[in-house]
């Protein structure tokens, strides 16, 4: 009988990835995914990502799907509005995440992956924070009663975690003001686009493409 190989886990490109710690901006960004539905049963999707080093939400994108080209789609915006690219990208298995699209991005842009074992959420843990902040203060509460509302509140959360909610880790400010503090007496420039205070969302919601209740 034939010996069984044993099987090789996906740690990524880079292979000390579960010993990887954030050590300046755009350092680190992590990635993950949650899951939700709009008032009529309909599945959502949303992407979130983050800076591990400021803590700063870079993203939480909701759609009824998310593929990998959809998550490159939201790196590439990201690296344009920050006017840099992550060094390293943290993310679990998911197919999205180990697809050859993202793969290949992540090898366009010299970014390396760290992917976490399997079933191992523990080695993701500020994402997995910014995913139980995010289901205890929006998905939990808000009702969605479409898509277009999905993406106005969760953009507003965002710009809301960033601008005015004070984390320990980070001399109780909030992540913006970490981060613009970081680049000025480092030398780093200005704050990214991404991360400066904005106005509430909610205002473009009467400009938003309103979602049909039709099934695709």
């Amino acid at each position: 009988m034939p010996r069984r190989k044993r099987k090789r886990a996906r740690l990524g490109d880079n292979a000390d990835g579960r010993e990887l710690r954030a050590e300046r901006p755009d350092h680190v960004w992590a990635l993950d995914f949650q899951s939700d539905e709009t008032a009529d049963g309909r599945q959502l999707r949303v992407l979130n990502v983050i800076d591990e080093f400021t803590r700063e939400a870079l993203a939480s994108e909701a759609a009824r799907s998310i593929t990998a080209e959809d998550t490159v789609a939201t790196l590439e915006r990201l690296t344009v509005l920050r006017g840099a690219t992550p060094e390293h990208i943290r993310c679990d298995n998911g197919p999205e995440l180990i697809a050859h699209t993202l793969r290949d991005w992540c090898r366009l842009n010299t970014t390396a992956t760290a992917y976490i074992e399997p079933g191992s959420p523990w080695q993701n843990p500020y994402i997995e924070s910014f995913n139980g902040r995010t289901r205890d203060e929006v998905l939990d509460l808000e009702l969605f009663h479409t898509l277009a509302e999905a993406k106005v509140i969760l953009a507003d959360w965002i710009s809301s975690y960033n601008t005015e909610h004070p984390h320990s880790a980070l001399g109780m400010m909030p992540p913006a003001r970490f981060a613009e503090r970081w680049r000025e007496e480092n030398g780093a420039g200005t704050t990214p686009p991404s991360s400066r205070p904005t106005g509430s969302l909610r205002e473009a919601s009467s400009s938003a493409t309103v979602e049909t209740n039709t099934h695709p």
